[in-house]
């Protein structure tokens, strides 16, 4: 079994955990308020990545790792931008999170997983503000991804349901999010940056819940199988399992293996809560699909088509 095959099995697994947390999430929003499920889920998250970062930093150890060795100045700066990286990213996912679990208390999963996807078509954009390339095929993406999601979320009548809305408005926070990360994951370490950012957002969680809502232990003691789930699976083991297929895959192919997670989040929706799509929303998620990974296709340099030009002459 090659390197690339065991990659894209990693990849294809994280995706399936995330695809499926999406039934977790909306099964346990009838029992325990938005905020102080992202909260529990946050806090868990990132205990169980505390033991990963340990072993990691003990393995560097004993190897003699030169970022491990590093002057007491060195380690002073790197934590400040740790944190600094951590907070920022945590406000946003504090943000995304949380819109897309009050979005689940108005729409199935399997929209929310296609919304939500919409995020890999974002950040070309966004990041064009940024002074970030992007090449024709993420605006031809785009325009698909707008008319996939027409067919998704319109009615006939020219209606869209709240909770797409509010799903949508936070597909722009993960958009935001990854953009975050980028910058700063070359910088600090992978693990102690999720686990930084997820302790900010379930800090924060936890204020507005205890503001806003009326959830009692019993609620989140009942929501324990889901909130475990998401906690421990969609967000320690996921990342780990992303971290391992990135290390050896194609960045384009990992993209596009990674957004299939919008197609698990529909399957587990019929399978564990009965949710069904009409053809009109199921063109739109077909479109959606098809838009994501026409934005993570590269497109050829002018000079590759001069010279393939050139050869046909």
């Amino acid at each position: 079994m090659n390197k690339t095959f065991k990659s894209n099995i990693c990849l294809l697994g994280t995706a399936v955990i995330w695809g499926f947390a999406f039934v977790a999430q909306r099964d346990s929003m009838d029992t325990i308020g938005p905020f102080m499920y992202s909260a529990i889920r946050m806090f868990i998250g990132s205990l169980a990545l505390i033991p990963v970062f340990i072993v990691g930093d003990r393995i560097k150890s004993k190897n003699a790792d030169a970022e491990y060795h590093r002057s007491i100045e060195e380690k002073r700066n790197g934590r400040k931008v740790l944190f600094k990286g951590g907070i920022a990213a945590g406000v946003v996912i504090f943000f995304a999170a949380n819109l897309q679990q009050v979005g689940l208390v108005y729409t199935n999963a399997g929209k929310t997983a296609f919304i939500t996807a919409l995020y890999i078509l974002l950040v070309p954009i966004i990041g064009m503000f940024l002074k970030h390339r992007t090449n024709i095929n993420n605006w031809i993406g785009a325009v698909i991804g707008v008319a996939g999601l027409y067919f998704l979320c319109i009615t006939t009548e020219f209606t869209i349901a709240k909770g797409d809305v509010i799903v949508f408005i936070g597909a722009f926070g993960w958009a935001a999010h990854i953009l975050i990360v980028d910058h700063f994951a070359p910088k600090v370490d992978a693990a102690k940056l999720t686990c930084v950012q997820f302790a900010v957002a379930g800090f924060i969680s936890l204020i507005v819940s205890l503001v806003t809502e009326d959830s009692t232990l019993a609620a989140a003691v009942g929501c324990a199988p889901s909130l475990l789930y998401t906690g421990i699976m969609s967000s320690a083991v996921a990342f780990t399992l992303q971290v391992m297929g990135q290390k050896y895959a194609n960045p384009t192919a990992a993209s596009i293996i990674l957004s299939t997670e919008s197609l698990f989040g529909a399957v587990s929706g019929f399978l564990f809560l009965n949710e069904t799509m009409n053809g009109r929303e199921l063109t739109g998620c077909a479109l959606m699909m098809a838009a994501v990974i026409i934005a993570q296709l590269p497109a050829r340099q002018k000079s590759e088509v001069m010279k393939a030009d050139n050869e046909t002459v």
